[in-house]
């Protein structure tokens, strides 16, 4: 079957589950990612994001549940999952002494594209990617950032219609990762399917187009950055006084605007509600303070971060360590 006339689900997987020794790094985890998508996998260390994609990649069996890329069965058929898919892992795996065009050359050539062809598909990525000017020095030169552009080059040589990402912006710093960002959301308007795995909440915000909270090998949570938002307890007015001293006629100016209490934060001169109706809530709190000659030097409406969402979702922060399923696999 020809991936372009599969309709389903790019990635289905259902009741996956994986064991080590007595650590469940996967509990009968469900997971649909719809052609054309960003899937983010959101979750810390240890959480089984990398034993996720390690079990859709066919390098990894589960001891229960089953999985299907395209439509084909990760189980039974994985030589044609492969040829559907690309994989870059959380570290760069190319190379260290062949050229840049040397690696995806060497792909390509694995791939039977043959030396003509495998050729120019070297050259059309090392043009995607700003690699071009490095296409011939040996990959041990390059920096981390272009170590990771070439990696991922390397999981397109094939073009497949499927990309696994498994942390692809671990260690790079600020600008690399926003050339990434660019580069994975170009891919995915071109058509590509990308699972991409990440601890970091921002990036599950600016790429992904559903997000999947995973948690000690459970998902705990998923939907769209503004669902799970919405989940996480709608809107908030932040006020932050001029004077600490005027914290109790701030918070009787509000009661009386709204209905309902206060509670005094840890800063004397910050106060923090959830409202139901934003703009309005928003409106009657500044009018009220006025009206009380409350001095205010900030005041805003905002949603709940991720950050939040992951608080309120597994209990404790995204970026808390754990010991690392990824590791004890390795």
């Amino acid at each position: 079957m020809n991936a372009d006339d599969f309709r389903g689900p790019a990635v289905r997987a259902e009741g996956l589950t994986k064991r080590f020794g007595r650590t469940v790094a996967l509990s009968h985890v469900d997971l649909e990612v719809e052609r054309g998508t960003i899937v983010g996998l959101l979750g810390p260390n240890g959480a089984g994001k990398t034993t996720m994609v390690r079990v859709l990649t066919t390098l990894l069996r589960p001891d229960a549940g089953s999985a299907t890329v395209t439509g084909i069965d990760v189980l039974r058929q994985p030589l044609q999952v492969r040829t559907r898919i690309g994989l870059a892992g959380q570290q760069a795996a190319v190379d260290a002494y062949l050229t840049g065009r040397g690696n995806l050359e060497m792909i390509g050539r694995l791939y039977h594209l043959g030396a003509r062809r495998a050729r120019r598909r070297a050259d059309e990525l090392l043009g995607r990617f700003s690699l071009a000017d490095a296409a011939d020095r040996i990959a041990k030169t390059y920096s981390g950032g272009m170590r990771r552009r070439l990696d991922l080059a390397a999981s397109l040589v094939a073009v497949p219609p499927v990309l696994f990402l498994d942390e692809p912006t671990t260690g790079l710093d600020p600008r690399s990762r926003l050339a990434m960002w660019d580069i994975i959301r170009d891919l995915v308007d071109g058509g590509t399917t990308v699972l991409l795995t990440t601890q970091y909440l921002d990036e599950a915000d600016r790429l992904a187009d559903r997000i999947v909270v995973i948690d000690e090998g459970a998902i705990v949570g998923s939907g769209t950055s503004d669902s799970l938002k919405r989940e996480a307890g709608g809107a908030r007015i932040d006020l932050q006084l001029q004077d600490g001293g005027q914290v109790e006629v701030a918070r009787a100016a509000i009661r009386a605007a709204l209905g309902r209490e206060v509670d005094p934060g840890r800063d004397a001169r910050r106060l923090t509600l959830p409202v139901a109706d934003g703009a309005g809530a928003l409106m009657a709190v500044a009018r009220a303070l006025d009206d009380a000659g409350v001095e205010v030097e900030d005041i805003a409406l905002r949603r709940p971060t991720l950050d939040e969402v992951f608080l309120v979702l597994t209990g404790h922060a995204a970026a808390q360590e754990e010991h690392g399923e990824e590791r004890r696999a390795a």
